[in-house]
């Protein structure tokens, strides 16, 4: 029997969501994201937007400009990832082999599930007919034999959509779409194939193996198999997060060394909190920096044993912080903070007083005070002057 995959990607999620709480945003041009008066990001664009040139990603000023009439929504991710968690339930009652792509699309193994229905289409209908009657959100569906035809085929028949690819169909479907709907090839592996001219994925399937490969190595071979519409990856659920992260992009640069130490503080304090919740601690600790240039530079370092404490994560990351700025004293646009290779948290008793029983305590009171009170409830000494004006 041929694997049944689906690829099911709910339409322009953020503002779906938004347009579900308030009907009247329904068939206008709105944007999800940051404020278009400040730094903001397009987050998400209706339908009646992109016409305009709007897309995700895109400064939200930039967007105001090229479409002035448009409604400008801050992002509510409480809301999102409510929506997301129901229509990931949706999902699990028709099969259980699920694997999520972030908040608004999921891979769906539903071989041998689709009987009940008669066939892989009414059961796309089915799942499609249930996102729109509990969560009032359009969805679009790829249907094919394995994960990369399914996905090219539920993003060309968005929005509202349902594309099946029967099987052996694959690679006449494939032929005559250009190269960037391949996933795996991104702008420099584009301009790479065109440059050979290679512009459709048909042309990249009739390329001898081993040219592909000495031009790409291994991610050539990969891109090979999916332009000729091969793909053995199963659908998996996710693994546990290998790493977690908060940045923070400023109103204005800025090289007000407090400044940046108390927010990096905050953000030390948010990811630390994430990492206790998970009963994790964390091997290593890593800034970013995006300097005013746009330039952006990685400091990382690895602890000598792993901690979900928040004074022994900001001792680091304040130690790279002070570096990276004696090196480039240039004002800065953005500060992040990612912990990694994360651990259970079994430890080593200490023979001797380690001096962390304290700081420990603390964390775990102040993760009980803002899990009641909110995150806002309490501040410590570093990140109290951290809100810009």
């Amino acid at each position: 029997m041929a694997r049944c995959i689906f690829h099911i990607d709910l339409d322009a999620f953020f503002v779906s969501v938004e347009q579900a709480l308030n009907p009247q945003l329904k068939g206008k041009p709105v944007i999800v994201g940051g404020d278009p008066e400040r730094r903001g990001v397009v987050a998400s664009a209706s339908y009646e937007a992109r016409p305009f040139g709007i897309h995700a990603g895109m400064p939200s000023s930039k967007a105001r400009r090229l479409c002035p009439q448009a409604i400008f929504i801050r992002s509510h991710f409480s809301l999102y990832k409510d929506a997301s968690a129901k229509f990931m339930e949706i999902l699990g009652d028709f099969s259980p082999y699920i694997e999520p792509l972030g908040l608004d699309e999921a891979y769906l193994d539903v071989t041998g599930c689709e009987e009940p229905y008669g066939s892989p289409r009414q059961l796309a209908l089915a799942i499609k007919e249930r996102i729109h009657k509990e969560l009032e959100i359009t969805a679009s569906v790829g249907i094919a034999t394995c994960k990369v035809v399914a996905k090219i085929a539920s993003d060309l028949c968005k929005p509202d959509g349902l594309l099946q690819i029967a099987p052996g169909e694959e690679q006449a479907f494939l032929n005559p779409l250009p190269i960037a709907k391949l996933p795996g090839v991104g702008k420099k592996t584009e301009q790479s194939l065109k440059e050979t001219g290679v512009t459709t994925i048909g042309e990249l399937a009739s390329l001898p193996l081993g040219t592909i490969k000495r031009q790409f190595g291994a991610t050539g071979a990969v891109i090979h198999s999916y332009a000729r519409g091969v793909d053995a990856r199963e659908v998996e659920a996710p693994s546990e997060a290998k790493s977690i992260s908060q940045q923070l992009t400023f109103a204005r640069d800025t090289l007000d060394r407090n400044f940046l130490e108390a927010n990096l503080h905050n953000l030390c304090q948010e990811v630390c909190q994430e990492l206790r919740s998970q009963n994790k601690r964390a091997r290593c600790v890593a800034i970013r920096l995006r300097y005013a240039d746009f330039k952006t530079i990685t400091r990382q370092v690895i602890l000598k044993e792993a901690s979900d404490v928040t004074q022994v994560v900001f001792a680091t990351a304040h130690q790279l912080l002070s570096k990276a700025l004696a090196q480039q004293e240039k004002p800065v646009r953005l500060i992040g903070i990612r912990i990694s290779s994360l651990v259970g948290e079994e430890k080593q008793l200490p023979m001797f007083h380690s001096g962390t029983e304290k700081p420990e305590h603390l964390d775990k009171a102040i993760d009980k005070i803002r899990s009641k009170y909110g995150s806002k409830a309490i501040k410590t000494g570093n990140g109290i002057f951290s809100e810009s004006s």
